[in-house]
Order: structure tokens, then C-alpha cells, then sequence
């Protein structure tokens, strides 16, 4: 992890901390004692998909140069030519692989689903990336990066994958356990109660992973993960039922766009294996309602995607027979995780 933050710290030398927010007006919604955000909208890029994204870019770049430590690529770059680094997304993991590419003086090709905004698309471009839409879903802009990948067009930076020994999603993961040390450090302070419930959103399912595995020192009895996904896109659902990753048909639509994924990674899917996990699926008018009470409340301003686990924790809280099996109650702990910024 030292290494990581290392890394991180040349990536983006001013990069501090996320803040922590406690907004009590959603305790008292929620009924439960403590309610902390950790604002990711703050992140360089305007997400936590930089850590992971960026971090994953710049190792495969190394590795592709023989470069045993990924630091010393920025200094022996000079008059050498990179590959091109290639991914898929929805947006954010596309943004991060481009910024990447572009400090360490290579190029990206990004692959975008049909329904990705323009705004999204020209945040890319100007990190000088190639655009590639595809006329699908995210699952389908992820295999037409790994088809580009496997021509020979550039090194592919997945978030998701098939194979739970990718090094490259690993690499990601990693990435997104910094996350999870820097709010284990903010929890240090003695005004802050550890948690008792983490509420975390789910893609492809990588960050709710790496929080479920880098918070287990963190979470107190009786340390509840649920992970929280549309119901129109319950690709990391579908896979704890299961016991693999199972392609969910349909559009996937949902207003949460950054999570309308329709198979879970797994890399992801051996991590949350291991752990006990809890599922909890949302619709879209709770999704928007989240992304307001989190406004009202003083938190950040989000999307959809970036209040979803807000959502799960609103819909647990309304049901007795979700608390109770939960465990939620009047004096428990919730983190929540604002992914992005709106």
C-alpha cells in the first residue's frame, strides 16, 4: 500500500485527503445515532475511479517497459514510445485511464456505451483520448475494448474481468483500498464513533470489494456491509446468488448510469465471497430522492450513482423487517460513500 500511495502522491502531489462529513439531520431520518459521508466528489477527476483508474494505467505502462517500479516510468520515459492504454466505461474509469495515459506521455482509447452524456465523453477528450461509442451497454463497450486489446491496438485497463486473478482489475482494486486507508486514519480521530454499518455501492461490485476487505479493522459489531445496486442492474446481486458472474439481459437503465453494469467483476466477486455481504437493490425514484436528502442535509451535491448508498440505507431504515435484519437501530454507525460529484 505504501508503494500505492507513493505512486499517488507523484500522480497528483497536491491530492489531499477526501473529506468526512457527519450530517446528523440524516440520523435522525434514518433513525439511527451517526450518519458519515465521505465526499469523493472532492477526488482529483471528481471520483474515487481516479485512484483505481490511474493507478492500474500507469502500473501496466511500467510493466510493458520493464520498469520494475512504476515512479521511475516518468523518468525514463523520454524518447521512448508507450502503448496506448484502452479501456471501457460509463465515464469516470474511462476519465482516470485517459489521465494516465496522458502524464505518462501515451494515449488512450476509451469505449463508451450509447447513453454516456456528452459532458462525460468530451471530459475524456481533453486528456487527448480517442473516443469509441458503441451502440450497447457498458457490457458490451467492455468487450469491444477487450477485442481492441487482443488486436494488438494498446494494453487494456479493465475495471471488470472474467478471470479473478486479473492483475490489472487487481490493480484497480488496490487502488480503491487507499480509499479505505484514508478513512480508517480519519476514524482515528476520537470524535468520530467507528461504524457499525457501511452502506456501498456496486458497479461491476470493485469498490464495494476493496471496502469490504480494507474495512474489516474499521467496522464495529455488528459490522454490517450491504451493498446496494439498481434494481434495474443487480449484476453483483445476481452474482452472490449464483456464485459466479451472470450476464443480466435488458438495457439496464438506470438513473444511476455509473452503475448500469450487467456483470459483476470476478476479481470483485472472489473478494465479497470471502466476507458476509448483504444485497440491497433500489429503484430509480429512490435513487433521486437520495441524491436530494443528501442536498438538504448539507452533504455533497451528487449524482444518482454517487447517492445509492444513501438510498440503501433510507430503504432499510423505512422497513422493520430490514432493520431487524440488518441490525439497524436507533444507535448504530452508517458510512456512506458519495462516489462522484454531480
Amino acid at each position: 500500500m505504501q508503494e500505492l500511495k507513493k505512486l499517488w502522491a507523484l500522480l497528483w502531489p497536491d491530492a489531499q485527503p477526501t473529506s468526512l462529513l457527519e450530517l446528523p439531520s440524516l440520523a435522525r431520518l434514518a433513525g439511527v445515532g451517526r450518519v458519515f459521508v465521505k465526499v469523493e466528489g472532492e477526488r482529483p477527476l471528481g471520483s474515487f475511479k481516479a485512484f483505481g483508474g490511474m493507478i492500474a494505467g500507469v502500473r501496466a505502462l511500467a510493466a510493458a517497459r520493464g520498469v520494475s517500479d512504476a515512479r521511475d516510468l516518468f523518468s525514463e520515459r523520454i524518447g521512448t514510445e508507450l502503448p496506448r492504454l484502452i479501456c471501457a466505461s460509463e465515464g469516470n474509469h474511462g476519465l482516470a485511464v485517459a489521465a494516465a495515459a496522458k502524464k505518462a506521455g501515451s494515449k488512450a482509447i476509451v469505449f463508451l456505451p450509447r447513453e454516456v452524456s456528452t459532458t462525460r465523453a468530451a471530459r475524456i477528450e481533453a486528456f487527448d483520448a480517442e473516443i469509441v461509442r458503441i451502440d450497447g451497454t457498458y457490457d458490451d463497450a467492455v468487450a469491444a475494448a477487450e477485442a481492441a486489446a487482443t488486436r494488438g491496438d494498446g494494453l487494456l485497463i479493465s475495471d471488470t474481468a472474467n478471470d479473478p486473478d486479473s492483475p490489472v482489475v487487481n490493480d484497480v482494486m488496490a487502488g480503491y483500498g487507499m480509499l479505505a486507508d484514508e478513512l480508517i486514519e480519519q476514524f482515528n480521530d476520537p470524535s468520530r464513533a467507528r461504524p457499525t454499518h457501511s452502506f456501498v455501492q456496486a458497479g461491476v461490485g470493485g469498490l464495494a470489494a476493496a471496502m469490504v476487505d480494507g474495512l474489516q479493522p474499521l467496522l464495529r459489531a455488528p459490522s454490517r456491509f450491504l451493498i446496494v445496486e439498481p434494481d434495474a442492474a443487480p449484476s453483483v446481486a445476481r452474482a452472490l446468488q449464483v456464485g459466479e458472474p451472470t450476464l443480466i439481459e435488458g438495457d439496464l437503465h438506470t438513473s444511476a448510469s455509473m452503475l448500469a453494469c450487467g456483470m459483476a467483476s470476478a476479481p470483485a466477486l472472489r473478494i465479497l465471497q470471502r466476507h458476509s455481504v448483504a444485497s440491497v437493490l433500489v429503484s430509480d425514484v429512490q435513487l433521486r430522492v437520495a441524491a436530494a436528502e443528501l442536498r438538504s442535509a448539507g452533504g455533497p451535491e451528487t449524482t444518482e450513482s454517487g447517492a445509492t448508498g444513501l438510498a440503501g440505507l433510507l430503504q432499510v431504515a423505512a422497513r422493520r423487517d430490514l432493520r431487524s435484519q440488518h441490525q439497524l437501530d436507533n444507535d448504530s454507525v452508517v458510512l456512506l460513500i458519495a462516489t462522484e460529484r454531480a
